[in-house]
């Protein structure tokens, strides 16, 4: 078994599609019309096209996954995490486009980490890990 397709809820295809593409350096897999206003869009990374995809879920808004979003916020706790070769080089390039970060890289526990916010109400981690 492996991950095939995991899921990060969104509000705005565009905005999420441009920080993800744009921001973080994803390229996008799967663009397909759903009807009413619905994408299947998936994203994969540019050193792994054909691993695991991410897919930009339009349900932030629902009543769960906002409940969910908003108590992972409010403590600080990433919905999910991505792997990154250098940390520092990482944060210093993003930081540069103008990506937010709500917990500068810092050790703990072995771990080497930072945490960013998506523009889609979403915390995301950064981890250095070296076979990444």
């Amino acid at each position: 078994m492996k991950i095939y397709i995991t899921s990060i809820p969104i509000s705005d295809y565009e905005n999420a599609l441009a920080f993800y593409t744009e921001k973080l350096g994803f390229v996008k897999k799967r663009d397909v019309e759903m009807g009413h206003a619905m994408r299947f869009i998936t994203l994969v990374s540019p050193e792994d096209p054909d691993g695991p995809e991410l897919l930009l879920e339009p349900n932030a808004d629902h009543r769960g996954i906002r409940a969910l979003r908003e108590s992972l916020a409010e403590d600080g706790i990433p919905i999910t995490s991505f792997a990154v070769k250098d940390l520092d080089a990482e944060y210093k390039r993003l930081s540069g486009l103008g990506v937010l970060f709500t917990q500068k890289p810092m050790r703990q526990g072995g771990w080497y980490s930072a945490v960013l916010d998506d523009t889609n109400g979403n915390l995301i981690e950064l981890a250095e890990v070296p076979s990444a």
